[in-house]
């Protein structure tokens, strides 16, 4: 027998497509860099290996770590110190983290939808009930406060927020962080932000949410930021009381986070020519895939201010699982946009962290489709 709480949640949507993929498939579907990490982070990582540094650290991470981050996080909050920090394993893993820290059994936390496959999961697991609140395609994808006022119960304890956004790639304006942070207060909920996307941003760049509250924790990762997903390794930021809280579960989750990597990671935060880099062919892609799918019949798309996903609409009768699987058996690997939630319905996530070829040849074999379903019917 198993715990109920396994019967209450699924392997996402985005994994399903990734591991039924034929071989050679291009694959426009897994969000993650398609480039190495800087030299500079390789040879910190293998140094750090070869001279010894191959044993259990401090749980909450080792204090050169933690004291660089927090140096980067002071413009935001100049008070912010080593013991707002804690490197955990995975941004993913401090996302589980904070949940377990601040949702209790029956609370409700508000989730984005669409928004990334953890965050209700997360709070179903921790006994918690997520209430999804509405990001339209109409609204740039932006949250609509009037709705999450109706939303809003005595029992609701926390808000889940997300910019750059996986899956749409919106960016929230400054303006619109403010409001969050201002209704988040007026009705006592713990902000969790997640920030892994914050240095791929092509036009505005992204507000933090930090030092605008002192109920907020943010999420973010190396993943990203330095190209190193397969590493595991990421960090929170939060007010130190909380932070002392968030420090037992992640210990009770992995002990510590992995000597090396971290090793690896400190010298990749000492500049971020590799990251501008990436982010500038990160932009090229996106211009590309922007104009690609303009061409596509029966496709529409809000062009993505950060991050690597577009995430255009179909005009056609079939579900999002349907039009993924029939692009898998076509040769290339999208997302079914209802991964995210019941906002991405008539939606693809496409990422574009692919080479400049293999989108062009993805792109058309979905335009292929297209043609056909136009030129046939569905």
């Amino acid at each position: 027998m198993v715990a109920q709480r396994t019967r209450e949640v699924e392997i996402s949507g985005i994994r399903k497509m990734f591991e039924s993929a034929p071989p050679d498939s291009i694959n426009l579907g897994l969000g993650e860099p398609d480039f190495d990490p800087p030299e500079e982070v390789v040879e910190a990582f293998c140094r750090a290996v070869r001279e010894g540094h191959n044993h259990y650290g401090p749980s909450a991470g080792i204090p050169a770590l933690r004291d660089k981050l927090a140096e980067r996080y002071r413009d935001r909050e100049p008070g912010t110190g080593r013991e707002n920090v804690i490197v955990t394993g995975s941004g993913s893993e401090g996302l589980m983290a904070a949940a377990l820290a601040l949702y209790n059994p029956g609370d409700e936390v508000l989730v984005p939808n669409p928004g990334f496959v953890l965050y209700a999961p997360h709070a179903r697991l921790a006994g918690a009930v997520p209430v999804s609140y509405s990001l339209k395609e109409a609204d740039g994808y932006l949250p609509d406060f009037a709705e999450l006022e109706r939303l809003v119960t005595p029992r609701t304890s926390a808000l889940v927020v997300n910019s750059p956004s996986n899956p749409t790639g919106a960016v929230f304006p400054k303006s619109v962080v403010d409001r969050l942070v201002a209704f988040a207060d007026r009705h006592g909920l713990t902000i969790v932000s997640d920030e892994v996307y914050e240095e791929i941003v092509y036009e505005t760049p992204a507000t933090s949410f930090w030092g605008r509250s002192d109920r907020v924790v943010i999420v973010n990762s190396f993943s990203k930021m330095l190209a190193t997903t397969g590493w595991r390794i990421g960090f929170l930021v939060a007010p130190r009381p909380l932070a002392i809280e968030l420090n037992k579960i992640h210990y009770h989750i992995m002990a510590c986070p992995s000597t090396p990597a971290q090793m690896g990671v400190l010298a990749g935060l000492a500049s971020t020519a590799g990251t501008r880099r990436m982010v500038r062919e990160f932009r090229a892609r996106r211009d590309l895939v922007v104009r690609l799918l303009g061409k596509i019949p029966g496709m529409s798309l809000v062009s993505p201010g950060g991050a690597f996903y577009a995430f255009p609409r179909f005009a056609w009768p079939h579900s999002s699982q349907d039009v993924a699987g029939a692009l898998l058996g076509r040769g290339v690997i999208t997302t079914p946009g209802n991964a995210f939630g019941s906002l991405g319905a008539a939606h693809l996530r496409l990422s574009f962290a692919a080479s400049r070829p293999n989108l062009r040849r993805g792109l058309r074999l979905i335009a292929d489709y297209a043609g056909e379903l136009a030129e046939n019917g569905p």
